[in-house]
């Protein structure tokens, strides 16, 4: 019997159409049953998260390698029926992340950030400010400092630091012959790693709020964390480790590359290069140093403004308890609506802008942070695909296990644990927010000290693998806000967190054990510079 291709290809479309209405009625019956993905709590749920980031390392490509991650984790969670994931995707997945109160009012800062940086840029307040600067800073050391002191003193929030301090000294850095990476890297050490170490933060907040909903033990969140400070070796020793190299001069890994490349004049390295073009629109306007510092300051003050606002400070609770229970997404949106105001306002009184201006670097800062928007999205929806497949529930049990037979080892093995969630999920709140129940359960009535040295590890942990992972939100922040191409970040931040973080790990065994941070937190700095010495005699060979 022979067959023609019109029949044939009649025949493949009727069976195709069948498996797919197959495919939507069974996932229809399993959603309706409460659904659990056969990989549930096991270590597959893990797999989509490690893919998209080696993915992300090899081809040097953020979207396609997410996209992909994402893919994988919608199959696992359907048991691979290709309509099963697509839902699973588009309803839990993206429309889930798009429709969360709090990544809306994330994304909503970053578009008005957008808008109040174009506007700078346009009202020439960024020129301005690198002239004036350039002037005062002379070298790259100063220059490369400068941004470590900005960072330092932008504790608030960790996106607002990214994007604050990378607006601010690009022109310097720029000026200075500092590469983009470098910028990045010095952007991201003084965000995250400063915010979990500030008592007034947003971090501080939601690691007070972790502790406090563990509501087996009645312990004081807010002080817990300021307990917890002095054990938080990874923070201390990056701030410790970035001054060195800065001030020594010295570079290693890929970034040596990149620095090397800057001093001939390519901040870039790499073909690809963002915003390369963007320094042309500001010469066409004259601006003064006050068009960028009263933009920033305003930004400064009434994001502060917001966040304890929601918190209920204007309705008589105090300003601490305002902080540790505020609303970060909801304080930044509305602080920094408040401040695209003042600027717009300050630059039509100026005369350096007219309303039309004004205007246009709305839609102008959007489309600026479409790139980084796109990857956040991305991240956010494959960090919802990796928790539906059950990876708390499968850290949870891994956890416990060992906290059983090795109780002084305990923070070391917390520490490496939290780089990995944090590194595979691309979230430091969402894994200290796994670690701490545990370590609390464990240690919370027995041992009220390794507890404090535990919940620090959880914290430390989340942040070492928040820096390492290229899919991580304030990694992705710092790359935009010193408009470096994502993936040059992350490679040349990855040795320097590697080295960090091994150091971390070995003090965390010797805090176990003495568990007095007097003692634990010099030996740690002084193993630190002792590593950091032997590089530099390595380099100065090479």
């Amino acid at each position: 019997m022979r067959f023609s291709k019109k029949n044939i290809i009649k025949a493949l479309s009727a069976i195709v159409i069948l498996v797919l209405m197959m495919s939507m009625t069974v996932f229809a019956a399993e959603e309706a049953a409460e659904y659990v993905p056969a990989v549930y709590g096991k270590f597959w749920s893990l797999i989509p998260p490690l893919v998209a980031i080696a993915l992300a390392l090899i081809t040097k490509e953020v979207y396609s390698s997410l996209i992909v991650g994402i893919a994988i984790g919608g199959l696992l969670y359907a048991d691979f029926s290709p309509i099963g994931a697509l839902r699973h995707v588009y309803k839990n997945g993206i429309m889930g992340v798009l429709t969360n109160s709090y990544n809306m009012g994330i994304l909503l800062f970053l578009v008005i950030l957008g808008a109040i940086v174009c506007l700078m840029n346009r009202a020439g307040g960024s020129a301005a400010f690198g002239e004036w600067a350039s002037k005062r800073v002379k070298s790259r050391v100063g220059a490369q400092l400068a941004t470590i002191a900005l960072g330092v003193l932008i504790f608030i929030d960790d996106y607002f630091n990214c994007l604050t301090v990378g607006s601010v000294m690009r022109p310097i850095a720029d000026k200075n012959k500092i590469s983009r990476a470098k910028l990045s890297y010095l952007i991201d050490a003084t965000a995250a790693p400063i915010c979990i170490i500030a008592p007034i933060s947003s971090w501080a907040a939601a690691v007070s709020n972790s502790v406090e909903n563990v509501t087996e033990v009645d312990i004081n969140g807010f002080e817990v964390f300021i307990k917890a400070i002095p054990y938080n070796f990874y923070a201390l020793l990056t701030i410790l480790m970035m001054v060195f190299l800065v001030v020594s001069k010295r570079e290693y890994g890929p970034m040596k590359v990149h620095e090397m490349n800057a001093l001939k004049g390519d901040i870039f390295t790499t073909p690809d290069r963002p915003y390369g073009d963007a320094k042309e629109e500001e010469k066409e306007y004259k601006g003064k140093v006050s068009d960028l510092v009263l933009p920033i300051v305003s930004l400064i003050v009434c994001c502060v403004i917001g966040m304890i606002y929601t918190g209920g400070f204007f309705r008589g609770v105090p300003f601490v308890d305002a902080f540790s229970g505020c609303s970060a997404d909801v304080g930044l949106a509305l602080g920094s609506g408040a401040a695209l105001i003042i600027t717009i306002v300050w630059y039509l009184v100026r005369r350096v802008l007219n309303f039309k201006d004004c205007m246009e670097c709305i839609p102008e800062g959007f489309k600026a942070m479409v790139p980084a928007i796109m990857i956040l999205i991305c991240a956010w929806t494959l960090n919802t695909m990796t928790q539906s497949l059950g990876s708390t529930e499968f850290v949870d049990a891994t956890v416990s296990g060992f906290a059983d037979g090795m109780m002084s080892f305990l923070p070391a093995i917390v520490f490496a644990i939290g780089c990995f969630i944090a590194f595979s999920t691309g979230t430091s709140w969402g894994t200290f927010s796994i670690l701490i129940p545990i370590v609390i359960a464990v240690f919370g009535k027995s041992n009220p000290e390794l507890m404090i040295i535990g919940i620090s590890a959880c914290m430390a942990g989340a942040v070492c693998g928040d820096h390492c992972s290229p899919i991580s939100d304030t990694t992705i922040m710092a790359s935009a806000g010193a408009q470096c191409n994502h993936v040059n970040h992350v490679s040349t931040q990855l040795p320097y967190a590697i080295t960090v973080a091994g150091v971390s790990f070995v003090t965390y065994i010797v805090a176990g054990f003495v568990k007095s941070a007097w003692i634990s937190l010099p030996i740690g700095i002084a193993l630190m510079l002792s590593v950091l010495l032997v590089l530099g005699k390595r380099i100065d060979k090479e």
